[in-house]
């Protein structure tokens, strides 16, 4: 035994020892017979979700996809399956979840970093403290925090996506720890992060830099539901040291029975060191400090409760977002209007059909790519479980 160290031998001892308290808690928890009947575990959920679209651009020689075609065709109407999500949830135990989410709809294009979005396992010790791992969407901002088939627009932002390259939003690799706690009368949540921030389903981290988020909500009004969050991060991205920083408020208004009127509006400023290594080194001006992208948007949306025969509700929306991806080199602002009505069908959007615009206006038409003035209409079939 000299030759064994001796946290070796602890371990060994902790990993015997182990099934006899797996055993012991067992029969705590099993009680009497007045006992009341465990709750069994594994617990199984499927979700999923389909966006089915039409799309019809009415830019000059703009393809539906929003890019600029100097010559030749350009396709410009065209049904498109935008996602079909399935997804599995489990509870394992009261604290102890796996999260299982992919769109099949990606296998239309390229999979490679696509299909596979959620892939997280959670385990809750109260409601002061939770622990995320795996492949999941940080909080950092309010469209991290809603799925996309409940969102009051088409899509999620301009920004929301810019951020997600940049590895602040979207899917991304990593580690959480999120809670909720009370001061004095005011509610907060939180949320803590590390990620390796560089997208969904890498093989590995790109360098050894990692990127640190948090997010804070305090609960301002529980009648109108005004929420205040505040976002803030850093980290190292190949030795070089970026930043993102962010505010959102939310609210929502009963008007009268039947009228409701809720609010979002969200900044966001940061490094945009995506673009910044996605140019050759000769044509990088100044350093990765120097290309910074920001963005605002407004998204006001009017609720009117129906409930005749199977329509729900009746809902008008139009969001304004303003964004820069380099506001301090090679600045072109980008301003995108999304007007949108929307029919609701059954409870928490199972049915929705969606028809309006998404409008876009740039500083500087850059011919051949997206950015480029443009003009989509689209009508929009969401279906979800």
């Amino acid at each position: 035994m000299e030759f064994v160290s001796k946290p070796l031998i602890r371990i060994v001892f902790i990993f015997l020892i182990m099934p006899f308290f797996v055993k012991a808690q067992g029969d705590v928890n099993q009680g009497g017979d007045d006992a009341e009947p465990a709750v069994k575990y594994p617990q199984y959920q499927i979700k999923g979700l389909l966006q089915a679209r039409y799309l019809e651009s009415f830019g000059d020689n703009v393809d539906v996809l929003g890019v600029h075609h100097a010559t030749g065709d350009v396709t410009q109407s065209s049904f498109d399956i935008k996602r079909m999500r399935v997804g599995l949830n489990t509870k394992l135990s009261e604290a102890t979840e796996i999260v299982i989410l992919v769109n099949l709809a990606d296998f239309k294009s390229d999979t490679k970093g696509k299909v596979l979005e959620n892939a997280y396992g959670k385990y809750t010790f109260n409601k002061y403290i939770a622990l995320t791992g795996g492949q999941f969407r940080p909080a950092f901002g309010i469209e991290e925090l809603v799925p996309v088939d409940i969102i009051k627009s088409f899509d999620f932002s301009n920004q929301y996506y810019e951020f997600g390259k940049n590895g602040w939003t979207s899917f991304q690799i990593g580690a959480s720890a999120t809670g909720s706690f009370d001061v004095r009368k005011i509610p907060v949540s939180y949320a803590i992060s590390v990620l390796n921030g560089n997208g969904k389903n890498a093989e590995m981290d790109k360098d050894n830099g990692k990127q640190y988020s948090t997010r804070w909500v305090f609960g301002l009004s529980k009648e109108h539901k005004i929420n205040l969050g505040l976002n803030g991060g850093f980290g190292k991205v190949f030795k070089e040291d970026v930043f993102a920083v962010g505010a959102d408020i939310t609210s929502d208004f009963k008007l009268t029975d039947k009228f409701s009127f809720d609010l979002q509006i969200e900044y966001k400023q940061g490094t945009n060191h995506n673009l910044y290594f996605s140019l050759p080194a000769d044509q990088r001006i100044g350093d990765v400090s120097d290309y910074q992208m920001r963005g605002v948007y407004f998204l006001p949306n009017l609720r009117y409760v129906v409930n005749y025969k199977k329509l729900t509700a009746l809902e008008l929306s139009c969001r304004y977002e303003t964004f820069d991806p380099s506001y301090k080199v090679n600045s072109n602002v980008r301003q995108t209007y999304t007007p949108m009505i929307s029919l609701e069908f059954g409870k928490a959007y199972t049915g929705r059909i969606e028809m309006g615009f998404e409008i876009d206006r740039f500083d500087q038409n850059v011919p051949n790519s997206s950015s480029y003035n443009d003009e989509l209409f689209l009508i929009q079939l969401q279906l979800r479980l």
